[in-house]
Formats: C-alpha cells, structure tokens, sequence
C-alpha cells in the first residue's frame, strides 16, 4: 500500500515509513548469502604477513583507543583501553609473535576477540575486510614455513597474488605464553 505524498505524519509516523520502506528494499545481509564450499573469514596484515581468521573469531574491530599502560608486563602487551564501560587488554600481535613492535599507522586497527577469561584486542597493521576462500583454493593450502607463526597458522591459502595465512585465534589466545603478560 503506497502512502499519497501530501499526507501529513506526526515524527514517529514517518519513521515508521522510512523503515518500512527500506525494508521492502533492503538487499540480502551478507550472513544471509550462504555459499556452499565457501570459507569467510576477517583480512589483516601484520608486517608483511597477509593472515585472515573466521568471522566468528573477531568480534569487533577498533581504531587505536586510548590505552592505560600497565606496569611490570612484557612488551607486547600495550595496555588496557575502556572499551564501552570494559577494560579490554590490548596486544601488539606482530610484537608477540615476532618479537618487533607494530608502527602506527592511519590504517592500524584492533581486534577484539573474546576468550574465556573476556575480551582482548589485537593491534594489527591494517584489517583488509571480509575474505572468501572457495575450497578449490584451500585444497591448494600450504603448510606454514614460519616457526613463530605456525602455532596460529593452519595452512596458507593463494588467492591472487597473496598468499593468506588461516590464523587461528583461539590457538593464539590458548598459547601459555599468551595468558602470562607478567614481565
């Protein structure tokens, strides 16, 4: 039912329009799109490592926040940062793994992932957005040749010019080393 364009709306009336119109012309949501044999995860970059973890692995992902430093912890972990009323750990991933700290950019992000103890969030160079990997490509998967990576690393997986590696964050955030921050 079409609504004559001279009628009058009192404010709630016309939001309640607007939102049905836009439902009645909303596209399909990306999670709705199922693909059979299709692997989505999250792009990102550390260093020069092109690496992508599940969708439902990150659970957010930030521009820097203000971070507290904490004194007496290791190097990789920066801080903690309020995020939303919780203090959330902040990590330097590259820092971590490869023992090199990440350098700011415009285009650093953080991570938030979830563990059993809360939520952490992961400096990384850039997040690159939602990958998709058919499994034709994954059947192409290496082997990881990195020894500080391949706890986190499952295999690697060609996709254009990029080799991605398929970076597990639960192994990371299971890593003992990962949860004793204590310098």
């Amino acid at each position: 039912m079409s609504t004559p364009a001279n009628a009058f709306f009192s404010p709630f009336e016309a939001l309640a329009e607007y939102e049905r119109r836009s439902l009645a012309h909303a596209a399909g949501a990306p999670e709705q799109a199922e693909a059979p044999g299709l692997w989505r995860g999250i792009g990102f970059r550390v260093g020069q490592r092109y690496l992508a973890s599940t969708i439902g692995e990150v659970n957010e992902i930030l521009t820097l926040p203000p971070i507290a430093i904490v004194p007496g912890t290791r190097s990789w972990l920066l801080g903690v940062a309020n995020v939303r009323g919780s203090l959330v750990p902040v990590i330097d991933l590259k820092d971590f793994v490869e023992g090199t700290s990440t350098h700011l950019t415009e285009n650093s992000r953080v991570l938030v992932v979830r563990q059993q103890a809360g939520r952490v969030g992961l400096l990384v160079d850039e997040v690159l957005g939602q990958r998709s990997f058919a499994d034709e490509l994954r059947s192409q998967a290496i082997g990881e040749d990195d020894p500080r990576y391949e706890r986190f690393v499952r295999e690697r997986v060609p996709l254009g010019e990029v080799l991605w590696g398929m970076f597990s964050m639960a192994a990371l955030v299971r890593a003992p080393e990962f949860q004793q921050a204590a310098a």
